[in-house]
């Protein structure tokens, strides 16, 4: 698949990119997506959460009512679960949700989300360009003339500059990363891609094994 080299202009440079067909053009694999994705949202949770069980209560242990003769149901102290301010039955603790995916799935789940993204024609290779200095003017400027400036985009860049993702940093439908750090989730987040020149070789040699 070839696409036109356009400069921050939007304006056609001549060039042209080849994109690897292994890479952008493979059946995808939505269930191989499915499992990438659900590691990549399961690795941003904390795991902090957490409810005090009967045991953790502060509160006088009590018992309430005597055993027998009451007409109801036997009562413990007032931490009780059934009470209202009582402990809580297997509530949550603190855990770590991670888990492990194979290297290889994982490759096949991030070369389906771009074969995704080829078929749907939403990738834009633009060439290699930085900022002196954060400019989100500037930053939404370009995205106008690439004209994605409308739908959620994620830049992406051969190496990290600073001053490229501070531009974009405030911007909702923006996200800057670089290529070394591309992820299943943020591919399909996104509804058009934008790929420096230089990024695309980092891609292939990436995804090669």
């Amino acid at each position: 698949m070839e696409l036109n080299v356009v400069n921050i202009k939007g304006e056609d440079t001549g060039r042209k990119v080849t994109l690897n067909d292994a890479i952008f053009g493979i059946e995808p694999n939505d269930h191989a997506i499915y499992l990438d994705v659900k590691q990549y949202l399961a690795n941003q949770r904390q795991g902090t959460h957490k409810s005090k069980e009967r045991s953790e209560i502060s509160g006088s242990t009590r018992k309430l009512i005597r055993q027998k003769g009451g007409g109801g149901a036997r009562r413990g102290d007032i931490n009780s679960p059934v009470l209202v301010g009582g402990g809580r039955v297997f509530g949550p603790k603190p855990r770590d949700y991670r888990f492990k995916l194979n290297k290889k799935l994982k490759n096949l789940a991030r070369k389906s989300a771009l074969s995704y993204k080829a078929k749907e024609n939403a990738i834009v290779v633009v060439e290699d360009f930085s900022f002196d200095v954060p400019k989100t003017k500037e930053f939404i400027s370009i995205a106008e003339n690439l004209k994605v400036a409308d739908r959620r985009l994620l830049l992406v860049l051969s190496e990290r500059n600073n001053f490229v993702y501070l531009s974009a940093r405030n911007l909702k439908k923006a996200d800057v990363i670089i290529a070394s750090d591309i992820n299943t989730y943020n591919v399909l987040n996104a509804k058009n891609l934008v790929l420096t020149e230089s990024s695309v070789a980092i891609l292939e040699n990436l995804f090669k094994a």
